[in-house]
């Protein structure tokens, strides 16, 4: 049975960017997730965490990943993605939003990001 997981704007700081200044000050960034779940019946029918995957475990893969800095946020992004589809072998896609908030455009912009899907193989 599959089904999805939403993470909503995760919150995280984090040290990517192009500019010297980002690499150094950083800045906040966003992480929406949708996640594409194999799920045990056991999941749904007798309430069994082993079935499924566990939001908290999701949460702490995805923080661990931040910490290391990209240049490009695509990068980072896969390289989440990428993380959780080895780690989770429940996950069949992995669809993630990885947004720059006040990003150092000249313009007033809340955040720009990237958006990318992978599936398993």
């Amino acid at each position: 049975m599959t089904y999805e997981i939403h993470i909503d704007h995760l919150r995280l700081h984090a040290f990517h960017g192009v500019q010297p200044q980002e690499r150094t000050v950083g800045a906040d960034f966003f992480v929406t997730l949708r996640l594409l779940v194999d799920a045990d019946e056991s999941t749904f029918t007798q309430d069994d965490l082993c079935g499924t995957v566990s939001y908290a475990d999701i949460a702490a893969a995805v923080r661990n990943e931040m910490q290391t800095p990209s240049l490009l946020l695509e990068h980072a992004a896969h390289r989440i993605a990428s993380r959780l589809l080895t780690d989770f072998p429940r996950l069949i896609t992995v669809e993630i939003l990885l947004e720059k908030q006040n990003p150092p455009i000249g313009l007033q912009a809340e955040g720009i990001g990237v958006k990318l899907s992978l599936t398993r193989q």
